[in-house]
């Protein structure tokens, strides 16, 4: 029996079944594995892949949607990979049409490397912002903030969902919900009238990666970061709105430094919705 050519082969919706098989994929790629990641995006959005006849995934990425089940009000394209083997023969342009023609109307957004940017732009993705991703061993400079925070309680989860989706532009409770169980940490910052912010930080490989990271001000932001940093060990990493150019500089002052630069794409919006100036960092680069 001959095998089938990579243009016969039927996109599927992938499941929580296919994390290890997703995490392969990453492998192969020269990624991290990031189980805890892939974990994450397949329960709280939906994966799309390309099954291999010889064993594993042919291709795969993920798509988040935010607003109503109903009619999303945009949709969030991550971790798009497709297998050193079978690279270059045009089935990432497939895997990415058939997302591009599955949300109709809807918006799209997605993070690019410099990598996967051409692919993109020719399926009519255009740029509108960046993002630095900084990592390293965030050293304190000793003062004391003025914004207080605490650990986020049960309590707070209704507050924050307010929040983020006055922020974010769109409703993302289905996975705001989630990070008290995925992140390491979650903490608040707040004053008399009530949450100003909130930040998680989440093991990633042998780091912790801080997203989201919604604040009223830059002040409130650095105060986030300082009190997530205070407890861990472990190097920081986090991607940044390159217009929040204060925080950027500070983080590195205190030891970060940047290690890649992604365009932020939109296909049907001019721009992402919600309000930029206190949307700091994301969740994580593959979901918005």
């Amino acid at each position: 029996m001959s095998t089938p050519s990579l243009s016969d082969l039927p996109i599927r919706r992938l499941t929580p079944r296919d994390l290890q098989a997703c995490a392969d994929l990453s492998e192969d790629r020269g990624w991290p594995r990031e189980e805890h990641k892939w974990g994450l995006l397949l329960a709280a959005g939906t994966g799309y892949g390309i099954d291999d006849p010889d064993g594993g995934l042919v291709t795969a990425c993920v798509v988040t949607d935010y607003g109503s089940r109903e009619r999303p009000e945009l949709r969030a394209i991550g971790m798009v990979l497709v297998a050193e083997r079978h690279a270059r023969k045009g089935i990432g342009r497939r895997l990415m049409r058939h997302i591009v023609e599955a949300a109709g109307a809807t918006p799209l957004t997605l993070h690019a490397t410099p990598y996967g940017r051409p692919l993109y732009e020719e399926l009519g993705f255009k740029v509108t912002g960046r993002a630095e991703m900084v990592r390293g061993r965030f050293t304190p400079d000793g003062t004391d903030s003025p914004v207080r925070t605490r650990p986020a309680t049960a309590e707070d989860l209704p507050a924050i969902l307010r929040l983020d989706a006055e922020v974010f532009g769109s409703d993302r409770t289905h996975v705001i919900t989630r990070l008290p169980a995925f992140a390491d940490q979650l903490r608040v910052a707040e004053d008399g009238t009530g949450i100003t912010g909130y930040a998680a930080a989440w093991p990633n490989m042998d780091t912790h990666v801080i997203g989201p990271l919604i604040a009223r001000d830059t002040a409130t932001a650095k105060a986030l970061v300082a009190s997530l940093a205070e407890g861990t060990d472990r190097p920081l990493r986090t991607d940044v709105d390159v217009r929040h150019e204060e925080l950027l500089v500070w983080l590195k002052e205190r030891g970060l430094e940047g290690i890649a630069m992604n365009a932020v794409m939109n296909f049907a919006a001019p721009d992402l919705p919600g309000d930029w100036t206190r949307r700091f960092a994301p969740l994580t680069v593959a979901a918005g």
